[in-house]
């Protein structure tokens, strides 16, 4: 029986993997406990785990690092794949105003911790630990403790401590600030929808369909191109109805427009208007299934998915569809996002293309597209494991930084995720398959996540309520006010400054505090308007990024 013993109360490696599971099992059954519509998710593993440690469970020291180190490292590489197509161009319409704020937001927690540490004299270690919590982001405070350990070579417990005493309020502090905006704004949710209507400030731009009547006699006897070339429309035509035969055509580059020509495009809004002020009156009765229901030419529109890897990278323009295939692509959607199929645009692993042409013509650019369910569920780990490597490379760099009394490295946090950033965005480019299924890689995510805090979990709790009694309770204070204050000050300077919506406010406020379940609370209060989850994912690219990087800058601070 002495094996069994051994498990629970030995120093091996099979004890410390053996007391990982059980802390992780743990936490996760607890994740699913709710108050409300509040979870503090898989957060509860980094509690489990400090039970743990305050219970006497030690950890082979060789193993625990390797494990913290590496769960952090696969957490936030999944996390810069995810993020990564988006964090370039969540700087498009609006972006640039709500990232601003959040990084007022970030640096008015930084202020407010250093304000702490010179007023009180407390550690400004365990504060960068606090902050982490209060803000309810993970990476950071594991940057912060890498960046110790390359450093210095010690690590200091209190950062983990400070982070799981001024979570929970974290978490609360988002949701009791969003609760008394909407106090102090007087909010009422029908005439914010009719706000949002008049100014048209959708942040993320959709594609419309619609079927236009050649009016212009001066576009007349022109070909498309002509006209595309000479007036810069960025818009795809896919089918021409000629009024003189009646007939049914895919239009091309050489199609040639008739007086009463009816022509059915795909645009955004704005260059929709424009085409009709170009073209001519807009034809309500005729959508698109109006069109599909023509049986001229056998014209049909089938969407399909790119699975075949030698198309990930190419240019759409570089495919010459039209000549080889005699079909038109007129609309891609990628990541939830409709894009306009546009000649330089990149086609990608996973793309969604809406093809129009004959139906035995359709079928064959099927067969080269792949459009095969199963070839996107097989993992591609080739950039996994490379961004990996080059990540730790651009990590443990060292950088001289003038003033600086040492040099300063991205460490095992900031390495991998500014690669994965860069991998996920540039990657197709290179002809490079960085696509991998959503789950897939919420799974690496996860194990990632739950190694990191079950680890840091049991390192940190061998003195955590000595820790706690000993003045450690004030940290619940001060990480309610790093939370709570930077939350106000943006959330009113968001409406009276930059009179944003209450929608856009919360998204904004909840991606800036990366902190998924005061998203939940807002989407739910605000009765799921798609406005707070565009918001949050805006910011919360850049901010996750540069929670990471103030928690490193701190560190050295300190040093």
């Amino acid at each position: 029986m002495n094996w069994i013993v051994n498990l629970f109360i030995g120093t091996g490696v099979a004890h410390s993997i053996f007391m990982l599971a059980l802390v992780i099992f743990g936490g996760l059954m607890l994740s699913r406990l709710r108050i409300g519509t509040v979870s503090l998710g898989v957060t509860w593993i980094l509690f489990v785990g400090i039970l743990a440690g305050q219970l006497g469970c030690i950890l082979d020291p060789a193993t625990a690092s390797f494990v913290k180190e590496f769960g952090l490292i696969l957490f936030v590489f999944s996390l810069g794949m995810e993020l990564g197509p988006g964090f370039f161009s969540s700087f498009r319409k609006g972006g640039v105003t709500l990232n601003l704020l959040a990084v007022i937001l970030v640096l008015m927690a930084c202020l407010i911790t250093l304000i702490i540490h010179w007023v009180t004299g407390e550690n400004l270690l365990s504060l960068i630990g606090v902050m982490s919590g209060a803000v309810t982001n993970t990476p950071g405070m594991g940057a912060a403790q890498q960046t110790l350990l390359d450093t210095a070579g010690t690590q200091e417990p209190t950062i983990a401590q400070g982070y799981a005493v001024a979570y929970p309020l974290g978490v609360i502090g988002v949701i009791l600030c969003l609760m008394f905006l909407r106090k102090i704004f007087r909010i009422d949710f029908r005439k914010e929808d009719e706000t949002l209507q008049r100014a048209n400030h959708d942040i993320a731009e959709t594609l419309e369909a619609a079927t236009l009547e050649v009016a212009n006699e001066a576009v007349c006897g022109k070909t498309l191109d002509e006209i595309q070339r000479h007036f810069g429309r960025q818009c795809v035509i896919t089918r021409i109805l000629h009024r003189a035969s009646g007939d049914v055509e895919l239009a091309g580059a050489d199609t040639t427009l008739g007086l009463g020509d009816k022509l059915f495009l795909v645009a955004t809004p704005d260059e929709l208007a424009a085409m009709e002020l170009l073209i001519g009156h807009r034809i309500e009765t005729m959508n698109q299934d109006a069109w599909d229901a023509m049986e001229t030419n056998h014209l049909v529109s089938q969407k399909f998915i790119i699975t075949n890897p030698s198309i990930n990278g190419k240019r759409l323009g570089d495919m010459k569809l039209r000549q080889a295939f005699n079909v038109t692509i007129t609309r891609i959607r990628r990541a939830g996002v409709e894009l306009i199929a546009t000649p330089g645009l990149l086609l990608q692993m996973g793309d969604t293309v809406t093809v129009v042409g004959d139906t035995r013509r359709v079928e064959k650019l099927s067969s080269m597209l792949g459009n095969s369910i199963k070839q996107l569920n097989e993992p591609n780990l080739i950039p996994y494991f490379l961004g990996i490597a080059l990540g730790v490379v651009l990590g443990t760099l060292p950088i001289i930084v003038p003033g600086m009394p040492v040099p300063v490295k991205l460490g095992l946090a900031g390495g991998p995720l500014i690669v994965a950033i860069f991998i996920s965005t540039f990657g197709p480019k290179l002809k490079m398959v960085t696509y991998m299924s959503t789950s897939a890689n919420h799974m690496v995510r996860m194990i990632g996540l739950s190694l990191f805090l079950a680890s840091v979990g049991i390192t940190a709790g061998g003195g955590f309520i000595q820790t706690v009694a000993n003045g450690g309770y004030w940290w619940v204070l001060y990480g309610f006010l790093i939370t709570v204050v930077p939350c106000f000050v943006v959330g009113l300077l968001a409406r009276h400054a930059f009179h944003l919506s209450y929608y856009s406010i919360c998204g904004m406020l909840t991606g800036g505090m990366t902190d998924p379940p005061a998203m939940a609370y807002a989407q739910s209060v605000c009765q799921d308007n798609n406005q707070v989850p565009v918001a949050y994912s805006t910011v919360y690219p850049l901010t996750m990024f540069l929670r990471v990087v103030v928690a490193e800058v701190m560190v050295l601070l300190c040093l």
